[in-house]
């Protein structure tokens, strides 16, 4: 009995992981690269047209701006764990918070973790 507990538990942690949602509005390059499909080249364009353009609005919006990045690759990515525009709001707040080196957010961080489902970055 313990031991079918323990494999629908792994199972079930397994499946989490893979469903995480990276918000490419909040996310660094390791984090981008952590989504299957997206390189160190890819996950520079995203950056930078973010930072000379803002924040992408919605997955079109994405694909537009990112060279290379049209409806199917984005949508591709996005069953990968990418998030786009408001959808990925919530859990592009929670990679932040995990970004963040200072005590105080770590303590914010832990205790939101808590009350809310996890986020987790792909290495």
């Amino acid at each position: 009995m313990f031991r079918k507990v323990l494999v629908t538990a792994a199972m079930l942690a397994a499946f989490g992981h893979a469903y995480a949602a990276v918000d490419v509005n909040t996310a660094n390059e390791d984090a981008l690269r952590g989504i299957k499909g997206i390189g160190p080249a890819k996950a520079k364009a995203i950056l930078d047209e973010r930072t000379a353009h803002g924040p992408f609005k919605d997955p079109t919006d994405l694909g537009k701006r990112v060279k290379g990045m049209g409806g199917h690759t984005v949508e591709r990515l996005q069953a990968e764990g990418l998030a786009v525009g408001p959808a990925g709001a919530a859990a592009g707040t929670q990679v932040a918070a995990a970004q963040t080196k200072e005590p105080a957010a770590a303590v914010a961080h832990d205790a939101a973790q808590k009350s809310a489902p996890a986020v987790a970055v792909k290495k």
